[in-house]
């Protein structure tokens, strides 16, 4: 078969898979420090939607960065592209329908406009909030202690800025909120926005 042979075809519509699934399709994305509780608290959203029948996939930075973007590093042009990367593959898993749940730092607005931009009216920007003391107090990944001792270039919140976002969709302060109130406001926030939580 010659190139010449080949057409484009139109996909089905967007439409048609969430009619398919019963779901809407949008991105939860969840920004804030190390250990600020973005992979837990995506986590048990995701069983909280599955339970109720909802397709969900979970894009989280530390597994990303062992495949798809596993040759960048902490730079801000490769942080710039980790996120760009994450963006354009959630992209396309909410046009068709899935509920994405990306857990990332996404530490400056730069990188949280990039995201918006990419995915438009399907971004939920959901900042887990919690202090750098709080964070190095809890350590889950040893992150801190290492950073302490330089091991780690570039750590945000010592070395690397994190901007606080000022206009989040939603605000999860995990310093007052326990990991059962924060899926809470989560599935209610999703509740009052869209048709995804019944």
């Amino acid at each position: 078969m010659t190139m010449s042979n080949i057409h484009p075809h139109a996909t089905l519509p967007r439409h048609d898979k969430e009619t398919l699934l019963g779901q809407q399709g949008v991105v939860l994305w969840f920004c804030g420090l190390s250990g600020s509780g973005k992979s837990t608290i995506a986590g048990a959203v995701e069983r909280v939607l599955h339970q109720q029948g909802r397709l969900t996939i979970r894009l989280d930075g530390d597994n990303l960065r062992t495949g798809l973007n596993g040759n960048l590093g902490f730079s801000d042009d490769d942080r710039l592209e980790n996120i760009r990367r994450t963006a354009e593959m959630a992209k396309i898993l909410a046009q068709n329908g899935v509920i994405v749940l990306c857990s990332l730092i996404t530490p400056r607005g730069m990188h949280r406009d990039l995201a918006r931009g990419i995915l438009g009216e399907d971004f939920v920007e959901i900042y887990v909030k919690a202090s750098f003391a709080a964070c190095e107090a809890r350590d889950v990944k040893g992150l801190y202690a290492k950073a302490a001792k330089g091991e780690v270039a570039h750590f945000t919140g010592r070395d690397s800025s994190f901007e606080e976002p000022q206009n989040a969709d939603l605000t999860l302060d995990t310093e007052r909120l326990s990991v059962e109130d924060a899926v809470s406001e989560v599935t209610g926030f999703l509740a009052e926005r869209t048709a995804v939580v019944v």
